[in-house]
């Protein structure tokens, strides 16, 4: 079994069958005694998850000195303005527990910010929530918002943490396979297959737009397609944006809680790590209707109940920053993207070209016809010192991303160019 069997099923039947071989010692059941569950104290809501692809991948570059395109976090700093303000708080004594709901500098500013980007209001002492990162968030609206049975209807790939969140509050995953078209490399989904899937026994659609990994942004048509069948069984929307201002020329982003009806029924998440380059700072947020943020709230409470004081006035003044910055921004991403793009389709990958985010994901085959993603990223940092993340991983069925793997572009163009460069030796 490869090292990534833990990740995924193989663990999991691991798992079950050490349970079952229980262990008779002194004409007793061992496991019947506790010994099995020593052994294996892991509830059976998260076996075959193991540890995550990204901290796996992220020790094998450090093991080989591998450059890291798998694991999406910058190698630079972000603004000056946020980095000096987060000093400031530190040396004001902004290093207690800050308001369980988080700082009200912070949800004004979200507040402000829904508003000046995309008309939308929110009341900042009911209507926002700030949490440790998104991963946070999005934890805390499932856990809040579902219960044993209830469904969930999301694309895969996904980002890994949400099969586990479901796993965690008892929820039953409906995934939809997102599959690029053969003409555009554009991801594209079967509004047939999602209609079947959205039934009455749906009590959540969980949306990531943009969305990671394949660097799609969903069109307006595809978001009022499934903001009907939300109206339609009343099913409650949650969105993951934390890309929102990654987003790359000629595609716009566009918000679910915007269209018509779709208000009073969404939670939308985002943070300030991906916008600001400040990933480890963990500041994330939701806003949406009362009900919905304090349902997440009640469970979040028992999380991290608060995080990042000095954080949340530095992402204030982030979300304050002039649109030139926000513009650069994405400018600055688009060019590592072409740089990135136009390596790997030179190296003899079939790339699909990313509308947003970080990421870019390839189809090996054409450089190994196996398409083995796990067997190739596993060689890829011995054979030409780069680090990718096998899409397979993405996927409630492995078998839909088995071929796919994952480069991210959020690097330095020194580091772009010279994983580039290590690439091109795979050309046929």
């Amino acid at each position: 079994m490869s090292r990534f069997g833990p990740i995924r099923s193989g663990w999991a039947r691991t798992r079950r069958a050490t349970q079952r071989d229980r262990t008779v010692r002194g004409g007793r059941d061992a496991y019947a005694v506790g010994v099995a569950a020593v052994d294996h104290p892991l509830t059976s809501k998260l076996a075959g998850f193991g540890t995550t692809i990204f901290a796996e991948m992220s020790a094998l570059a450090v093991k080989t000195g591998a450059i890291n395109l798998g694991q999406g976090f910058p190698d630079t700093d972000g603004p000056a303005e946020v980095l000096d303000a987060a000093v400031d708080a530190i040396r004001s004594g902004v290093n207690q527990y800050p308001p369980g709901p988080g700082m009200p500098v912070l949800r004004e500013a979200i507040v402000e910010h829904q508003r000046r980007f995309y008309g939308l209001d929110y009341d900042a002492e009911t209507e926002v929530l700030v949490t440790a990162g998104a991963t946070e968030a999005l934890a805390g609206a499932l856990l809040g918002m579902l219960d044993v049975g209830d469904e969930v209807v999301l694309f895969e790939p996904m980002y890994d943490s949400y099969q586990a969140c479901i796993a965690l509050a008892g929820g039953v995953l409906r995934p939809v396979v997102l599959r690029p078209d053969a003409d555009t490399g554009r991801y594209q989904f079967d509004r047939d297959e999602f209609s079947a899937t959205v039934t009455d026994r749906t009590k959540l659609i969980l949306l990531n737009t943009p969305h990671n990994p394949t660097g799609k942004v969903f069109t307006l048509d595809e978001l009022e397609f499934i903001a009907g069948l939300a109206k339609r069984h009343d099913v409650l929307v949650v969105t993951d944006e934390v890309y929102e201002h990654l987003v790359f020329t000629g595609t716009e982003h566009v918000p679910m809680a915007g269209l018509p009806g779709m208000a009073e029924r969404t939670l939308t998440i985002s943070s300030g790590g991906k916008t600001f380059n400040t990933t480890g700072w963990k500041t994330g947020w939701m806003c949406g209707p009362a009900s919905m943020v304090d349902a997440a709230k009640t469970a979040k409470q028992f999380l991290t109940y608060v995080n990042g004081a000095p954080f949340q006035p530095a992402t204030a003044v982030g979300l304050r920053l002039p649109d030139s910055f926000f513009a650069a921004l994405a400018a600055d991403l688009e060019t590592k993207r072409d740089r990135l793009y136009t390596g790997l389709v030179a190296a003899g990958f079939t790339a699909y070209r990313p509308e947003a985010t970080y990421f870019t994901t390839v189809d090996i085959r054409p450089i190994q016809p196996d398409g083995d993603g796990i067997a190739f990223c596993l060689g890829l940092p011995e054979r030409v010192g780069v680090v990718a993340i096998p899409n397979q991983v993405f996927y409630a069925n492995p078998e839909h991303g088995r071929h796919l793997v994952r480069f991210a572009c959020c690097k330095r163009l020194d580091v772009i160019d010279a994983a580039v460069e290590r690439l091109a030796a795979l050309a046929p």
